[in-house]
């Protein structure tokens, strides 16, 4: 049995993919901000089979990143996968729109806590000589044009730092791909001003991003990419987005 951590999993895709990494089998740490959600989640594994544990606070905090390896490793015996989901919005702000606290919290929850989650599980990988990491990245970390500054900027930060363990780490038996979902149905919202410069101009290029998935199309790619049947795969970052990336 794997023991994997996934971030953000009281909801949307980080939901989607504890449950389907239960049901393969594999033990679970379901992180979240919100304790009650994460706790429905380790209630759903538990009455369909499968063996979970919650595990809650603000991940940008370093002692809380900390604690969820912890518990992972207290409880499986180790980490074997780690899923980056954990993240949230913006407003579609451009730059002149974007205040300190916006930038602070998006760069903290997208970019700095899979940072601090990532260097604390890595020790656990090195010492088995095998991991897999996963980040949540997103379209907006392919394009300028998909959300606002701060989103932009982490996600675009989280891509380069998944391919710097990927480099890093290779030849240690540790892999890092990441997911850049497309438009996808979660609880996750945005709270934009139509009148501001950045949902203006970010309104005329929405339009392609074609077709809406659902979280369980996003979580079978961060599955895939923990799997062995991914074991060459390293550095990748994959669009689930309906082709928009080629647009």
């Amino acid at each position: 049995m794997r023991s994997v951590i996934v971030t953000g999993a009281g909801s949307g895709i980080g939901r989607a993919a504890a449950l389907q990494f239960a049901a393969a089998g594999d033990w679970v740490v379901v992180a979240d901000v919100n304790g009650d959600a994460a706790m429905a989640v380790v209630a759903e594994i538990d009455e369909a089979g499968g063996k979970a544990v919650a595990a809650t606070g603000d991940l940008a905090d370093r002692a809380a990143a900390e604690q969820v390896v912890a518990t992972a490793v207290s409880t499986f015996g180790g980490v074997d996968v780690l899923v980056n989901n954990a993240g949230v919005m913006d407003s579609m702000s451009a730059v002149a729109d974007t205040s300190d606290e916006m930038w602070e919290r998006v760069l903290g929850v997208n970019l700095t806590a899979p940072f601090l989650l990532t260097r604390a599980a890595l020790p656990h990988m090195l010492a088995k000589e095998r991991g897999a990491i996963v980040f949540t990245a997103s379209e907006a970390g392919l394009r300028g044009s998909a959300s606002g500054a701060a989103y932009t900027a982490s996600k675009h930060g989280l891509i380069g730092l998944m391919r710097n363990v990927a480099i890093m780490y290779r030849d240690k038996g540790i892999r890092a791909n990441a997911i850049a979902p497309g438009g996808t149905r979660t609880n996750i919202s945005v709270q934009a001003d139509p009148t501001t410069l950045g949902p203006q101009v970010v309104g005329r290029y929405l339009g392609n991003a074609g077709r809406i998935a659902d979280a369980d199309e996003q979580a079978a790619a961060i599955v895939f990419l923990a799997s062995d049947a991914a074991s060459n795969i390293n550095g990748v970052v994959l669009p689930v987005d309906n082709g928009w990336s080629a647009v």
